[in-house]
């Protein structure tokens, strides 16, 4: 009897260490960045970082205070761009169709008009095609590449601000609100703010990657403009020269974000997204985002991790 019950006896004490064994594997590198990034993060007295990686080629996955809500800054222009393709996804809109560019928008309060201020946008040069008509893909291509405030407001007032936060929702970013374009005075004053988590934005990052935020081909045009990004002082100067990155930055005071998809060469692609509040010099903020943009190039693709 007792050689009939011993096999059993085995398995039973054996297969819980199976699992077990790969759980280590799986979480152990995550378990490793984890303490990284938190060293590293407690550096800097009073920061508060929110971070969020997903690996398209492992599964692994990585969430820091990763739904707790920062200022999106210009991150908010992810979801815009992925209205629009959705809209011309269905013919609603064309990428060659001209705008009248014109600077003056209403507050989300009252309606009162507003105008930018080129000296605070990141595209000056945009100012100079107010009162002709630009195309959607120019529009599109400063709103991203140069993160263009006066080309945002331009699209929004074309796709609005509440499509963007519904799109956005319903492809699972569910805490992000879009709520306004950029630098309406009175809904700052009002705390009506656009917001979003390192979560949200891996979401939709995600989406786009793998197809999902629109069409097939207009994920693949949004990857490609997210790729020719002019702003790469953050998660791009953490990895090796040459990898490529397709991400869009973030900053006002206070705050500095980075939210992207890298390709490291040979694989598929991983998500990251790191976001910054409550750091007053701009210079430790940006070298904390490159700093944990190499931590996690060097858990994700060990055998290529560039020297610290």
């Amino acid at each position: 009897m007792l050689w009939n019950v011993l096999p059993l006896l085995l398995v039973s004490l054996l297969a819980p260490d199976v699992p077990s064994r790969q759980l280590a594997r799986t979480r152990g590198p995550m378990d490793s960045l984890r303490a990284s990034i938190g060293r590293r993060v407690a550096e800097v007295k009073d920061a508060v970082v929110g971070v969020a990686f997903r690996d398209l080629e492992t599964g692994d996955t990585l969430f820091v205070n990763a739904d707790d809500s920062f200022h999106a800054a210009s991150t908010m222009k992810v979801p815009v761009m992925i209205e629009l393709f959705r809209r011309i996804d269905s013919h609603a809109l064309r990428l060659d169709q001209g705008i009248l560019l014109i600077n003056q928008f209403g507050s989300i309060v009252d309606g009162s008009p507003y105008a930018l201020d080129p000296a605070s946008d990141s595209d000056s040069s945009a100012y100079t095609l107010t009162g002709t008509r630009v195309t959607v893909r120019e529009l599109l291509d400063r709103m991203i590449t140069r993160s263009s405030n006066l080309a945002t407001n331009a699209l929004i007032e074309l796709v609005t601000a509440s499509s963007a936060n519904a799109t956005a929702h319903a492809l699972g970013a569910t805490n992000i609100r879009v709520l306004r374009g950029v630098e309406d005075g009175k809904a700052f004053q009002a705390n009506l703010n656009n917001t979003t988590t390192a979560r949200d934005l891996a979401v939709l990052l995600d989406a786009i990657e793998t197809g999902k935020a629109a069409s097939r081909s207009s994920c693949d045009a949004m990857r490609d403009v997210l790729l020719r990004q002019e702003f790469n002082e953050e998660i791009p100067a953490g990895l090796p020269t040459g990898v490529k990155v397709a991400h869009k930055t973030g900053w006002i005071t206070g705050v500095r974000h980075d939210a992207a998809i890298v390709y490291p060469t040979g694989r598929k692609p991983y998500v990251l997204v790191v976001l910054t509040r409550q750091i007053a010099d701009d210079k430790l903020a940006r070298q904390l985002i490159v700093d944990i943009s190499r931590l996690v190039y060097a858990a994700a693709v060990p055998s290529h991790a560039p020297s610290q």
